[in-house]
Protein backbone atom coordinates (compact mmCIF):
# COMPACT_ATOMS: atom_id res chain seq x y z
CA UNK A 1 0.00 0.00 0.00
CA UNK A 2 3.19 2.66 1.02
CA UNK A 3 4.35 1.89 -2.68
CA UNK A 4 0.99 3.12 -4.45
CA UNK A 5 0.74 5.89 -1.89
CA UNK A 6 4.35 7.20 -2.87
CA UNK A 7 3.24 6.85 -6.49
CA UNK A 8 0.25 8.93 -5.66
CA UNK A 9 1.90 11.71 -4.08
CA UNK A 10 4.83 11.96 -6.66
CA UNK A 11 2.20 12.21 -9.45
CA UNK A 12 -0.20 14.90 -7.10
CA UNK A 13 3.56 16.56 -6.60
CA UNK A 14 4.23 16.81 -10.47
CA UNK A 15 1.13 18.13 -11.42
CA UNK A 16 1.21 20.78 -8.68
CA UNK A 17 4.47 21.92 -10.21
CA UNK A 18 3.42 21.86 -13.83
CA UNK A 19 -0.16 23.82 -12.26
CA UNK A 20 2.25 26.75 -10.55
CA UNK A 21 3.97 27.41 -13.44
CA UNK A 22 0.66 27.76 -16.44
CA UNK A 23 -0.20 31.00 -14.07
CA UNK A 24 3.20 32.09 -14.24
CA UNK A 25 4.51 35.32 -16.79
CA UNK A 26 6.67 33.38 -19.72
CA UNK A 27 10.50 34.55 -19.17
CA UNK A 28 11.01 35.69 -22.72
CA UNK A 29 15.16 37.30 -23.64
CA UNK A 30 14.02 39.75 -26.96
CA UNK A 31 17.14 38.30 -28.25
CA UNK A 32 17.85 41.20 -31.25
CA UNK A 33 16.81 43.94 -29.34
CA UNK A 34 18.33 43.41 -25.99
CA UNK A 35 21.27 41.46 -25.96
CA UNK A 36 23.34 39.65 -23.13
CA UNK A 37 26.88 41.03 -21.46
CA UNK A 38 29.00 38.23 -23.02
CA UNK A 39 31.85 37.15 -20.64
CA UNK A 40 35.43 39.42 -21.11
CA UNK A 41 36.92 36.08 -22.14
CA UNK A 42 34.58 34.97 -24.71
CA UNK A 43 35.38 33.67 -28.41
CA UNK A 44 34.00 34.69 -31.95
CA UNK A 45 35.08 36.55 -34.64
CA UNK A 46 38.78 36.55 -35.77
CA UNK A 47 40.32 39.98 -36.48
CA UNK A 48 43.92 41.13 -37.89
CA UNK A 49 45.08 44.19 -35.71
CA UNK A 50 47.28 47.09 -36.39
CA UNK A 51 50.54 47.68 -34.01
CA UNK A 52 50.69 51.34 -32.89
CA UNK A 53 52.53 52.75 -35.81
CA UNK A 54 49.62 51.83 -38.11
CA UNK A 55 51.41 48.68 -39.85
CA UNK A 56 50.17 45.22 -40.18
CA UNK A 57 50.96 43.22 -37.26
CA UNK A 58 50.43 39.59 -39.38
CA UNK A 59 54.43 38.28 -40.42
CA UNK A 60 53.39 35.43 -41.68
CA UNK A 61 55.21 32.65 -40.06
CA UNK A 62 52.01 30.14 -40.48
CA UNK A 63 51.47 29.36 -36.85
CA UNK A 64 47.88 30.27 -36.55
CA UNK A 65 47.43 28.06 -39.51
CA UNK A 66 49.87 25.28 -38.05
CA UNK A 67 48.00 25.43 -34.98
CA UNK A 68 44.32 25.35 -36.45
CA UNK A 69 42.78 21.89 -35.74
CA UNK A 70 40.42 22.33 -38.68
CA UNK A 71 42.83 23.80 -41.07
CA UNK A 72 40.50 26.91 -41.80
CA UNK A 73 43.16 29.58 -41.94
CA UNK A 74 45.53 30.24 -45.32
CA UNK A 75 48.00 32.53 -46.12
CA UNK A 76 50.83 33.86 -48.44
CA UNK A 77 53.92 35.14 -47.31
CA UNK A 78 56.31 38.02 -48.32
CA UNK A 79 58.59 40.43 -47.92
CA UNK A 80 59.02 44.01 -48.24
CA UNK A 81 62.08 46.13 -49.09
CA UNK A 82 63.09 46.79 -46.10
CA UNK A 83 63.04 43.07 -45.28
CA UNK A 84 59.80 43.05 -43.15
CA UNK A 85 57.84 40.50 -43.46
CA UNK A 86 54.09 40.38 -44.80
CA UNK A 87 51.01 38.44 -45.45
CA UNK A 88 50.20 38.77 -49.01
CA UNK A 89 46.98 37.49 -48.71
CA UNK A 90 45.15 36.36 -45.37
CA UNK A 91 41.92 34.21 -45.52
CA UNK A 92 39.84 32.50 -42.51
CA UNK A 93 36.74 30.35 -43.49
CA UNK A 94 34.50 30.93 -40.82
CA UNK A 95 32.44 27.91 -42.43
CA UNK A 96 34.92 25.71 -40.70
CA UNK A 97 36.40 27.56 -37.76
CA UNK A 98 35.78 25.75 -34.62
CA UNK A 99 36.28 29.30 -32.31
CA UNK A 100 39.01 27.62 -30.13
CA UNK A 101 41.00 30.40 -29.67
CA UNK A 102 44.60 28.67 -30.89
CA UNK A 103 45.24 30.29 -33.26
CA UNK A 104 45.19 33.95 -31.32
CA UNK A 105 47.54 32.28 -28.59
CA UNK A 106 49.82 31.01 -31.10
CA UNK A 107 50.13 34.45 -32.57
CA UNK A 108 53.38 35.60 -31.91
CA UNK A 109 53.28 39.28 -33.03
CA UNK A 110 49.17 39.24 -31.23
CA UNK A 111 48.17 40.09 -34.75
CA UNK A 112 45.18 37.60 -34.84
CA UNK A 113 42.41 38.35 -32.16
CA UNK A 114 39.38 36.59 -31.40
CA UNK A 115 36.38 39.66 -30.50
CA UNK A 116 33.08 39.02 -29.10
CA UNK A 117 31.17 39.52 -31.89
CA UNK A 118 29.26 36.26 -32.73
CA UNK A 119 26.76 37.51 -34.36
CA UNK A 120 27.21 37.19 -38.31
CA UNK A 121 25.23 34.26 -40.10
CA UNK A 122 24.76 33.69 -43.92
CA UNK A 123 22.39 32.23 -46.42
CA UNK A 124 25.35 31.12 -48.84
CA UNK A 125 28.17 29.38 -47.13
CA UNK A 126 30.89 30.79 -49.52
CA UNK A 127 30.32 34.27 -47.85
CA UNK A 128 31.94 32.95 -44.97
CA UNK A 129 35.45 33.05 -46.23
CA UNK A 130 37.13 35.99 -44.92
CA UNK A 131 39.84 37.81 -47.16
CA UNK A 132 42.60 39.52 -45.15
CA UNK A 133 40.58 42.98 -46.31
CA UNK A 134 37.68 41.80 -44.38
CA UNK A 135 39.54 40.87 -41.70
CA UNK A 136 42.27 43.88 -41.01
CA UNK A 137 40.69 46.47 -38.09
CA UNK A 138 42.66 49.85 -37.67
CA UNK A 139 43.11 49.86 -34.14
CA UNK A 140 45.80 47.51 -31.96
CA UNK A 141 43.13 45.41 -30.27
CA UNK A 142 43.53 43.89 -26.72
CA UNK A 143 47.17 45.13 -27.13
CA UNK A 144 47.47 48.50 -27.45
CA UNK A 145 50.83 49.29 -26.80
CA UNK A 146 52.53 46.19 -28.06
CA UNK A 147 54.94 46.62 -31.26
CA UNK A 148 56.56 43.03 -32.58
CA UNK A 149 59.08 45.30 -34.35
CA UNK A 150 60.60 47.08 -32.15
CA UNK A 151 60.80 44.22 -28.97
CA UNK A 152 62.17 41.15 -31.37
CA UNK A 153 65.38 40.46 -32.19
CA UNK A 154 66.37 43.43 -30.23
CA UNK A 155 69.73 42.96 -27.97
CA UNK A 156 69.48 43.38 -24.28
CA UNK A 157 71.52 45.45 -22.31
CA UNK A 158 73.69 42.59 -21.14
CA UNK A 159 75.61 41.69 -24.26
CA UNK A 160 74.57 41.65 -28.34
CA UNK A 161 73.48 39.14 -30.32
CA UNK A 162 75.16 35.92 -30.26
CA UNK A 163 76.72 37.02 -26.89
CA UNK A 164 74.98 35.35 -24.02
CA UNK A 165 76.04 32.23 -22.61
CA UNK A 166 76.33 29.31 -24.26
CA UNK A 167 74.69 31.19 -27.35
CA UNK A 168 75.64 31.06 -31.17
CA UNK A 169 76.43 34.11 -33.38
CA UNK A 170 73.44 34.57 -35.31
CA UNK A 171 73.25 33.37 -38.95
CA UNK A 172 72.33 35.15 -41.65
CA UNK A 173 69.59 33.42 -43.50
CA UNK A 174 70.69 35.15 -46.71
CA UNK A 175 73.98 33.36 -46.64
CA UNK A 176 71.95 29.86 -46.78
CA UNK A 177 69.86 30.73 -49.86
CA UNK A 178 72.97 30.90 -52.08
Amino acid sequence: MESAWDAVKALASGFATTFMHLFRKPITEEYPELKRQLPARSRARIILTRDPDGGERCVACYLCSAVCPVNCISMEAAERADGRRYAAWFRINFGRCIYCGLCEEACPTAAIQLTPDYEFCKKNILEFVYEKEDLLVDHQGKDPDYNFYKVAGVATGVADKGGHINEEEPVSIRSNIT
